[in-house]
């Protein structure tokens, strides 16, 4: 058995602040939301997946595999949100195994309403104080790194 390759001192503290950098962004940007418009973000997140596709209505899976959920996790987040009237299921006819979650009209008015002040959240949480520079490397590193998860996964 080989000794584990630790990370470096650069590296722990690289990583460590980005894990603390994620919980607390998420934290504050679920408390912001709730307080804002009553969804969490999770709801959030379940009601971007449907009004980014054109007909409002997206395949479970496909809802689970988006936002890297545990089946049983968006089946039980789908009960709440289907109790608040944000979101609908509907058979798939062309598989009696799946299911598509369909977008409301109470779901559409919660988002629309929610996402100004969301991305103005966003924008003063994450955004402000970074150079474009910055922000440019940002999406440069993080794209490197779906790619990689991306191959691991294949």
């Amino acid at each position: 058995m080989t000794d584990p390759r630790w990370l470096d001192e650069t590296q722990q503290r690289a990583w460590r602040k980005y894990m603390s950098m994620q919980a607390q962004l998420n934290a504050r940007l679920n408390r912001q939301l709730q307080a804002d418009s009553k969804l969490s973000l999770s709801d959030f997140e379940v009601l971007v997946q449907l009004t980014d596709n054109p007909s409002h209505k997206v395949r479970m899976f496909e809802v689970a595999q988006a936002l890297q959920w545990e089946k049983s996790r968006l089946s039980h987040h789908l009960v709440r949100m289907q109790k608040r009237g944000l979101v609908a299921r509907e058979e798939c006819p062309s598989d009696a195994r799946g299911a598509f979650i369909v977008l409301t009209p109470e779901g559409r008015t919660a988002i629309e309403e929610a996402a100004p002040q969301h991305v103005d959240t966003v924008r003063r949480l994450f955004f402000e104080g970074m150079t474009e520079e910055q922000i440019s490397t940002l999406a440069t590193m993080s794209e490197a790194i779906l790619k990689r998860l991306a191959a691991e996964e294949d």
